[in-house]
């Protein structure tokens, strides 16, 4: 049961990690452009959902959760990634760019693609992927099989 719920914890994590990351590195003015001295409430927004994703990051890389919570999203990112290193058209192509979709799932879009030319995705992958490699993570965190031995007195079989 609980590596069930790590795969959908890593599904939601994959998701957040795309989508809302993507949005957020688009939004906050990612161009390479500095911020205006006066940024609006956009920029705050997006700031914070920055954070919100750290925080996710953290606690799914750090928590007591099942490692297939943090190998799904590492898997989907470094896919990508090594799409993108054999065949930069075909990478491209998986990021939402038709103009029928939403203008935030476009804006979501472009910011993937950023992240993922400047080697963001990557980076995040192999982060996500190390918690799989600890033997710990695997253990259940308790085992109920497990009693405590209780000595008995010497007294009790004559």
């Amino acid at each position: 049961m609980r590596h069930v719920v790590g795969v959908l914890v890593g599904l939601f994590v994959a998701a957040v990690l795309l989508f809302g990351a993507g949005w957020a590195v688009q939004e906050a003015g990612a161009s390479l452009v500095p911020l205006p001295a006066e940024s609006g409430s956009r920029t705050w927004i997006a700031l914070g959902v920055m954070a919100g994703i750290g925080l996710l990051v953290g606690l799914v890389v750090a928590g007591r959760v099942s490692p297939l919570a943090t190998f799904v999203p590492s898997m989907v990112l470094l896919a990508w990634t090594v799409v993108y290193a054999l065949d930069v058209r075909r990478a491209m192509g998986l990021v939402p760019d038709d103009p029928a979709f939403h203008e935030v799932l476009l804006q979501a879009g472009r910011g993937m693609g950023l992240l993922l030319t400047t080697g963001v995705y990557a980076l995040l992958g192999i982060l996500l992927f190390l918690p799989v490699l600890m033997p710990s993570r695997w253990a259940p965190r308790f085992r109920d099989d497990e009693e405590e031995y209780e000595e008995s007195d010497a007294q009790g079989y004559r």
